[in-house]
């Protein structure tokens, strides 16, 4: 029996992560900003489901999830940070209103959950699943705010599982690459000032194409990292499905192409030595 404290569980892998943890006879605390539009989720599973409001970029809501989550199921084994959203555009095209509340939601909100989630784990151990992204792994022209997201979602997950070894407390980064999920429709927003100059990079084509259309299975999805929190040998980091590899393989064959390319140069920066 695990017990899950999941946010953003209205859309996405959040609300079938909930769904499948509560069916297989897991208890799950469903959050999302707004919590009517997840009421009738629970409504199956009375007992075994609580839905509860959390706007993640208010640390007040994250230490009342978190309360009341305690006072229904006593804890929670499983933190699962998946509140989030993706803004698309050129570093130059972006402004101040559009990055910083993404930075907000998929940074600080993580940040601020995880917090007031850590009193109740360390008393038990646990799992915290952060969701990631291929974006997390490699960066790439025109979602260059949201791959800085997720790479600091990449950072601050690697410095926890370091931290919370000692507590028994294990951190799980899940990378999805494409699936289909509606994180390219309602998920995702474009940078309102277009700029012509970037058209090359404009990624404005790519999702109006690929909505609906991708080829990942979000269950199959939802399956393996279920596996991965009941699993002993779970990875630090776990991409999902083959583009996300092929995109983890590319990153891992450059970065080391370019450390071999200026070892004797780079490396040649001590003191010299009497």
């Amino acid at each position: 029996m695990k017990t899950w404290l999941i946010t953003g569980s209205s859309s996405g892998f959040g609300q079938r992560l909930a769904l499948a943890a509560v069916r297989r006879g897991n208890q799950v605390i469903a959050t999302a900003r707004n919590v009517k539009a997840i009421e009738a989720m629970a409504e199956p599973f009375v007992g075994r489901m609580i839905t509860l409001p959390l706007d993640v970029t208010d640390a007040a809501t994250a230490k009342a999830a978190v309360a009341r989550a305690v006072e229904a199921f006593g804890g929670f084994d499983v933190l699962v940070n998946n509140a989030g959203y993706g803004l698309y555009g050129a570093i130059e095209e972006g402004t101040p209103e559009e990055y910083r509340p993404m930075f907000e939601v998929n940074v600080f909100g993580l940040i601020e959950t995880t917090r007031a989630a850590l009193p109740v784990l360390r008393r038990s151990g646990g799992t915290i699943v952060n969701m990631s992204s291929g974006a997390g792994i490699a960066g790439g022209g025109g979602g260059g705010y949201y791959n800085a997201a997720k790479f600091a979602v990449e950072g601050i997950s690697e410095a926890l599982s370091g931290e919370l070894e000692p507590f028994g407390i294990r951190v799980l980064i899940v990378e999805p690459g494409p699936f289909r999920t509606d994180f390219l429709g309602r998920s995702m927003t474009l940078a309102a000032n277009e700029m012509p100059e970037y058209a090359a990079s404009s990624r404005k084509r790519y999702r109006e194409t690929n909505n609906g259309n991708q080829a990942g299975d979000p269950e199959k999805a939802v399956a393996v990292i279920l596996r991965a929190v009941d699993a002993d040998d779970a990875p630090l980091h776990l991409p999902l499905g083959p583009v996300a590899h092929a995109i983890a393989e590319r990153k891992l064959a450059a970065f080391r192409s370019d450390i071999d390319a200026w070892r004797s140069v780079s490396t040649a920066t001590d003191f010299d030595q009497p």
